[in-house]
Protein backbone atom coordinates (compact mmCIF):
# COMPACT_ATOMS: atom_id res chain seq x y z
CA UNK A 1 0.00 0.00 0.00
CA UNK A 2 1.67 3.44 -0.98
CA UNK A 3 0.39 4.90 2.50
CA UNK A 4 2.49 2.01 4.55
CA UNK A 5 5.98 3.50 5.30
CA UNK A 6 9.39 2.09 3.67
CA UNK A 7 10.43 0.55 7.54
CA UNK A 8 7.37 -1.65 7.05
CA UNK A 9 8.37 -3.18 4.07
CA UNK A 10 11.08 -5.98 3.39
CA UNK A 11 13.57 -3.69 1.63
CA UNK A 12 13.31 -0.84 4.81
CA UNK A 13 14.06 1.61 1.72
CA UNK A 14 13.06 2.09 -2.25
CA UNK A 15 15.35 0.34 -4.56
CA UNK A 16 17.02 3.40 -6.76
CA UNK A 17 15.12 1.58 -10.70
CA UNK A 18 18.27 3.75 -12.61
CA UNK A 19 21.06 1.80 -10.64
CA UNK A 20 19.99 -1.49 -10.20
CA UNK A 21 18.91 -1.33 -13.75
CA UNK A 22 22.24 -0.15 -14.68
CA UNK A 23 23.68 -3.04 -12.76
CA UNK A 24 21.44 -5.67 -14.26
CA UNK A 25 22.41 -4.51 -17.92
CA UNK A 26 25.69 -4.38 -17.19
CA UNK A 27 26.38 -7.90 -15.72
CA UNK A 28 24.24 -8.90 -18.56
CA UNK A 29 26.74 -7.35 -20.98
CA UNK A 30 29.72 -9.44 -18.94
CA UNK A 31 27.99 -12.44 -19.08
CA UNK A 32 27.42 -12.06 -23.21
CA UNK A 33 31.07 -10.83 -23.55
CA UNK A 34 32.38 -14.10 -21.06
CA UNK A 35 30.49 -15.92 -23.82
CA UNK A 36 31.93 -14.83 -26.62
CA UNK A 37 35.57 -15.13 -24.96
CA UNK A 38 35.07 -18.51 -24.19
CA UNK A 39 34.32 -19.10 -28.15
CA UNK A 40 37.21 -17.33 -28.84
CA UNK A 41 40.21 -19.27 -26.53
CA UNK A 42 38.71 -22.30 -28.26
CA UNK A 43 40.29 -24.49 -25.09
CA UNK A 44 38.07 -26.76 -23.29
CA UNK A 45 39.80 -26.58 -20.31
CA UNK A 46 38.88 -22.98 -19.85
CA UNK A 47 35.06 -23.99 -20.44
CA UNK A 48 34.49 -24.47 -16.50
CA UNK A 49 35.69 -21.28 -16.19
CA UNK A 50 33.35 -19.74 -18.04
CA UNK A 51 30.57 -21.86 -17.02
CA UNK A 52 30.97 -20.19 -13.70
CA UNK A 53 31.37 -16.48 -14.65
CA UNK A 54 28.27 -16.43 -17.12
CA UNK A 55 26.40 -18.38 -14.77
CA UNK A 56 27.66 -15.76 -11.68
CA UNK A 57 27.01 -12.75 -13.86
CA UNK A 58 23.08 -14.49 -14.94
CA UNK A 59 22.19 -14.88 -11.66
CA UNK A 60 23.18 -11.31 -10.57
CA UNK A 61 21.00 -10.08 -13.60
CA UNK A 62 18.08 -11.80 -12.21
CA UNK A 63 18.94 -10.84 -8.81
CA UNK A 64 18.70 -7.08 -9.94
CA UNK A 65 15.79 -7.40 -12.11
CA UNK A 66 13.88 -8.26 -8.97
CA UNK A 67 15.31 -5.15 -7.30
CA UNK A 68 13.98 -3.11 -10.00
CA UNK A 69 10.84 -4.71 -9.96
CA UNK A 70 10.03 -3.80 -6.38
CA UNK A 71 10.68 -0.29 -7.34
CA UNK A 72 6.79 -0.06 -7.88
CA UNK A 73 5.85 -2.49 -5.34
CA UNK A 74 7.63 -2.43 -2.48
CA UNK A 75 5.35 -5.21 -0.22
CA UNK A 76 5.43 -8.08 -2.57
CA UNK A 77 7.81 -10.51 -1.82
CA UNK A 78 8.93 -12.42 -5.15
CA UNK A 79 11.11 -9.78 -6.27
CA UNK A 80 12.94 -9.42 -2.64
CA UNK A 81 13.39 -13.29 -2.75
CA UNK A 82 14.42 -13.09 -6.25
CA UNK A 83 17.32 -10.69 -5.29
CA UNK A 84 18.09 -12.37 -1.80
CA UNK A 85 18.88 -15.81 -3.57
CA UNK A 86 20.47 -14.91 -6.59
CA UNK A 87 22.91 -12.27 -5.69
CA UNK A 88 23.48 -14.56 -2.60
CA UNK A 89 24.61 -17.04 -4.24
CA UNK A 90 25.91 -15.39 -7.52
CA UNK A 91 29.71 -15.18 -6.59
CA UNK A 92 29.83 -18.68 -5.15
CA UNK A 93 29.86 -19.08 -9.22
CA UNK A 94 32.69 -16.66 -9.49
CA UNK A 95 34.75 -17.64 -6.53
CA UNK A 96 34.88 -21.12 -8.49
CA UNK A 97 35.92 -19.26 -11.07
CA UNK A 98 38.95 -18.02 -9.52
CA UNK A 99 39.68 -21.00 -8.39
CA UNK A 100 40.56 -22.91 -11.45
CA UNK A 101 43.11 -20.36 -12.34
CA UNK A 102 45.43 -20.82 -9.85
CA UNK A 103 46.22 -24.31 -11.32
CA UNK A 104 47.09 -22.98 -14.38
CA UNK A 105 49.54 -20.01 -13.03
CA UNK A 106 51.52 -22.40 -11.01
CA UNK A 107 51.92 -24.43 -13.97
CA UNK A 108 53.78 -21.70 -15.68
CA UNK A 109 55.85 -20.33 -12.76
CA UNK A 110 56.83 -23.67 -11.80
CA UNK A 111 55.08 -26.89 -9.83
CA UNK A 112 57.99 -26.85 -7.63
CA UNK A 113 56.97 -24.07 -5.82
CA UNK A 114 53.80 -25.06 -4.31
CA UNK A 115 52.91 -26.74 -1.55
CA UNK A 116 50.23 -28.85 -3.11
CA UNK A 117 49.52 -30.41 -6.51
CA UNK A 118 48.33 -27.42 -9.12
CA UNK A 119 45.11 -30.09 -9.89
CA UNK A 120 44.54 -30.01 -5.75
CA UNK A 121 43.54 -26.57 -5.70
CA UNK A 122 40.34 -26.76 -7.98
CA UNK A 123 38.97 -30.03 -6.77
CA UNK A 124 39.67 -29.06 -3.02
CA UNK A 125 38.37 -25.35 -3.05
CA UNK A 126 35.34 -25.92 -5.55
CA UNK A 127 34.16 -28.81 -3.57
CA UNK A 128 34.34 -26.29 -0.58
CA UNK A 129 32.49 -24.02 -2.91
CA UNK A 130 29.94 -26.40 -3.61
CA UNK A 131 29.52 -27.22 0.04
CA UNK A 132 29.04 -23.16 0.48
CA UNK A 133 26.73 -22.76 -2.34
CA UNK A 134 24.39 -25.27 -0.56
CA UNK A 135 24.04 -23.45 2.65
CA UNK A 136 23.23 -20.52 1.18
CA UNK A 137 20.77 -22.34 -1.41
CA UNK A 138 19.63 -24.67 1.00
CA UNK A 139 19.24 -21.38 3.96
CA UNK A 140 17.24 -18.98 1.11
CA UNK A 141 14.89 -21.34 0.35
CA UNK A 142 13.93 -21.87 4.24
CA UNK A 143 13.77 -18.36 4.37
CA UNK A 144 11.51 -17.69 1.70
CA UNK A 145 8.63 -20.47 2.52
CA UNK A 146 8.79 -19.22 5.99
CA UNK A 147 8.35 -15.50 4.36
CA UNK A 148 5.63 -16.28 2.42
CA UNK A 149 4.21 -18.30 5.47
CA UNK A 150 4.78 -15.15 7.53
CA UNK A 151 6.82 -17.17 10.15
CA UNK A 152 10.42 -16.65 11.69
CA UNK A 153 13.40 -16.64 9.57
CA UNK A 154 15.89 -17.03 11.62
CA UNK A 155 16.67 -20.99 10.49
CA UNK A 156 16.61 -19.76 7.10
CA UNK A 157 18.82 -16.74 7.80
CA UNK A 158 21.41 -18.86 10.07
CA UNK A 159 22.02 -21.35 7.74
CA UNK A 160 22.12 -19.06 5.05
CA UNK A 161 25.41 -16.79 6.49
CA UNK A 162 26.87 -20.29 7.69
CA UNK A 163 27.25 -20.56 3.93
CA UNK A 164 28.53 -17.02 3.68
CA UNK A 165 30.98 -17.99 6.66
CA UNK A 166 32.89 -21.10 5.26
CA UNK A 167 32.76 -19.71 1.66
CA UNK A 168 35.15 -16.63 3.62
CA UNK A 169 36.81 -18.93 5.25
CA UNK A 170 37.50 -21.01 2.21
CA UNK A 171 38.60 -17.57 0.26
CA UNK A 172 40.83 -16.77 2.81
CA UNK A 173 42.73 -19.92 2.54
CA UNK A 174 42.54 -19.89 -1.13
CA UNK A 175 44.60 -16.20 -0.64
CA UNK A 176 46.68 -17.80 2.35
CA UNK A 177 47.67 -20.22 0.05
CA UNK A 178 48.45 -18.25 -2.95
CA UNK A 179 50.38 -15.76 -1.63
CA UNK A 180 52.44 -18.41 0.08
CA UNK A 181 53.19 -19.76 -3.82
CA UNK A 182 54.18 -16.45 -4.84
CA UNK A 183 56.26 -15.39 -2.17
CA UNK A 184 58.10 -19.02 -2.42
CA UNK A 185 58.37 -18.37 -6.13
CA UNK A 186 60.20 -14.95 -5.43
CA UNK A 187 62.61 -16.59 -3.54
CA UNK A 188 63.19 -19.48 -5.72
CA UNK A 189 63.92 -16.85 -8.49
CA UNK A 190 66.98 -15.48 -6.71
CA UNK A 191 68.42 -19.29 -6.21
CA UNK A 192 70.77 -20.32 -9.15
CA UNK A 193 69.45 -24.01 -9.14
CA UNK A 194 66.52 -23.13 -9.85
CA UNK A 195 66.74 -20.17 -12.03
CA UNK A 196 67.15 -22.15 -14.98
CA UNK A 197 63.62 -24.44 -14.66
CA UNK A 198 61.82 -21.33 -13.67
CA UNK A 199 63.20 -19.53 -16.49
CA UNK A 200 63.02 -22.66 -19.48
CA UNK A 201 58.88 -22.84 -19.30
CA UNK A 202 56.71 -20.30 -20.30
CA UNK A 203 59.77 -17.83 -19.88
CA UNK A 204 58.14 -15.53 -23.19
CA UNK A 205 54.37 -15.90 -21.15
CA UNK A 206 55.36 -14.57 -17.78
CA UNK A 207 56.90 -11.43 -19.72
CA UNK A 208 53.84 -10.19 -21.60
CA UNK A 209 52.24 -7.69 -20.17
CA UNK A 210 49.14 -9.22 -20.76
CA UNK A 211 50.17 -12.05 -18.00
CA UNK A 212 50.72 -9.69 -16.11
CA UNK A 213 47.67 -7.42 -15.80
CA UNK A 214 46.17 -10.96 -15.59
CA UNK A 215 48.00 -11.73 -12.71
CA UNK A 216 46.94 -8.04 -11.36
CA UNK A 217 43.01 -8.75 -12.11
CA UNK A 218 42.74 -11.94 -10.66
CA UNK A 219 43.96 -10.67 -7.65
CA UNK A 220 41.99 -8.02 -7.23
CA UNK A 221 38.74 -9.70 -8.46
CA UNK A 222 39.83 -11.89 -5.63
CA UNK A 223 39.80 -9.35 -3.28
CA UNK A 224 36.35 -7.96 -4.24
CA UNK A 225 34.55 -11.28 -4.08
CA UNK A 226 36.35 -11.37 -0.57
CA UNK A 227 35.02 -8.18 0.25
CA UNK A 228 31.75 -8.81 -1.17
CA UNK A 229 30.93 -12.05 1.04
CA UNK A 230 32.73 -10.51 4.21
CA UNK A 231 30.06 -7.70 4.02
CA UNK A 232 27.15 -9.96 3.62
CA UNK A 233 28.22 -12.13 6.55
CA UNK A 234 28.41 -8.81 8.83
CA UNK A 235 24.69 -7.60 7.10
CA UNK A 236 22.93 -11.15 7.24
CA UNK A 237 24.69 -11.09 10.91
CA UNK A 238 23.07 -7.72 12.19
CA UNK A 239 19.38 -8.76 10.80
CA UNK A 240 17.01 -7.62 8.62
CA UNK A 241 15.89 -4.91 10.19
CA UNK A 242 19.41 -4.43 11.00
CA UNK A 243 21.77 -1.12 10.19
CA UNK A 244 23.81 -2.56 7.19
CA UNK A 245 20.37 -4.02 5.44
CA UNK A 246 19.17 -0.41 5.94
CA UNK A 247 21.50 1.52 4.03
CA UNK A 248 20.82 0.44 0.04
CA UNK A 249 24.19 3.37 -0.29
CA UNK A 250 26.14 0.01 1.42
CA UNK A 251 24.65 -2.86 -0.35
CA UNK A 252 25.32 -0.88 -4.27
CA UNK A 253 29.23 -0.08 -3.16
CA UNK A 254 29.88 -3.07 -1.22
CA UNK A 255 27.54 -5.42 -2.83
CA UNK A 256 27.14 -4.44 -6.59
CA UNK A 257 30.37 -2.15 -7.18
CA UNK A 258 32.80 -4.43 -5.84
CA UNK A 259 31.28 -7.51 -7.59
CA UNK A 260 30.95 -5.88 -11.10
CA UNK A 261 35.00 -4.76 -10.77
CA UNK A 262 35.73 -8.15 -10.20
CA UNK A 263 33.51 -9.56 -13.58
CA UNK A 264 34.75 -6.80 -15.55
CA UNK A 265 38.38 -7.31 -14.85
CA UNK A 266 38.24 -11.03 -15.71
CA UNK A 267 36.47 -9.95 -18.66
CA UNK A 268 39.56 -7.28 -19.48
CA UNK A 269 42.33 -9.77 -18.70
CA UNK A 270 39.99 -13.24 -19.18
CA UNK A 271 43.08 -16.42 -18.76
CA UNK A 272 41.52 -18.52 -21.49
CA UNK A 273 43.29 -15.30 -23.80
CA UNK A 274 45.81 -14.53 -21.38
CA UNK A 275 47.50 -17.80 -20.72
CA UNK A 276 48.24 -18.82 -24.30
CA UNK A 277 51.49 -18.26 -24.93
CA UNK A 278 54.49 -20.34 -24.56
CA UNK A 279 57.98 -20.80 -24.96
CA UNK A 280 58.13 -20.15 -28.41
CA UNK A 281 55.68 -17.32 -27.97
CA UNK A 282 52.36 -18.37 -29.99
CA UNK A 283 49.14 -16.84 -29.90
CA UNK A 284 50.87 -13.80 -27.24
CA UNK A 285 50.52 -11.75 -30.69
CA UNK A 286 46.79 -12.69 -31.21
CA UNK A 287 46.10 -12.14 -28.16
CA UNK A 288 47.49 -8.59 -28.20
CA UNK A 289 45.49 -7.84 -31.25
CA UNK A 290 42.36 -8.81 -28.98
CA UNK A 291 42.58 -6.43 -26.47
CA UNK A 292 43.92 -3.83 -28.58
Amino acid sequence: PEWCPLEYSCWRYRPARSVNLAFAILFGISALTYLAQGLFSKKKKWLGFTIAMVSGCILDVIGYAGRVMAYDDLFRETPFLIQTICLTIAPAFLAAAIYLCLARIIEIFGVGNSRIKPQAYPRFFITADIISLALQATGGGISSVRTHHHKDTKLGDNIMIAGLVFQVFTMLVFECLALDFAVRTFRSRRQPSSLATLESANAILRKTWIFKGFLAALTLSTLCIFTRCVFRVAELSDGWSGHLMKKQNYFIGLEGCVVLVAVFMLNMFHPGLCLRGNTQGADVSRVRAWFG
